[in-house]
């Protein structure tokens, strides 16, 4: 089987729904509802500085509402989200998230600024495609 160098941008969520790290988790969660997205790009100054996906957000599912209200983003982010560039390989994309057990990385153009998102579910719609293509 060869292999093909396809860019991860071409599958890439352009544009990302995001959130500051100061924004309170009952905004973080409200933003995923809204918007049907399962992680959110965490920012500081423009600069993707952490990730939450909704399992992050569902620990504090337990907590009282006093206690919610005291937690904001930077409390339940992962910092240093792995970053992809946009000309990255595909394949070499999806090997990473594999071997990371992730569920999305973020792609950055040159200048590191982010682009968009590329999730397991990204991942599934390029082998669809890819297999139909080659069908």
């Amino acid at each position: 089987m060869n292999s093909l160098n396809i860019p991860v941008e071409e599958f890439t969520t352009p544009d990302p729904i995001t959130a500051i790290e100061t924004t309170p988790i009952h905004d973080i969660i409200k933003l995923m509802k809204e918007h049907g997205v399962r992680h959110l790009p965490i920012l500081r100054d423009g600069i993707a500085v952490g990730i939450i996906s909704d399992r992050d957000a569902q620990v504090v599912s337990g907590l009282t509402v006093r206690e919610k209200i005291q937690i904001q983003a930077s409390d339940i982010m992962v910092s240093n989200p792995v970053t992809v560039s946009a000309q990255d390989s595909l394949e070499d994309v999806a090997f990473l998230m594999s071997q990371k057990k992730i569920g999305s990385v973020l792609v950055t153009d040159e200048n590191d600024s982010l682009l968009g998102i590329f999730t397991v579910t990204d991942a599934l719609n390029a082998l669809i495609e890819i297999v139909r293509a080659n069908t």
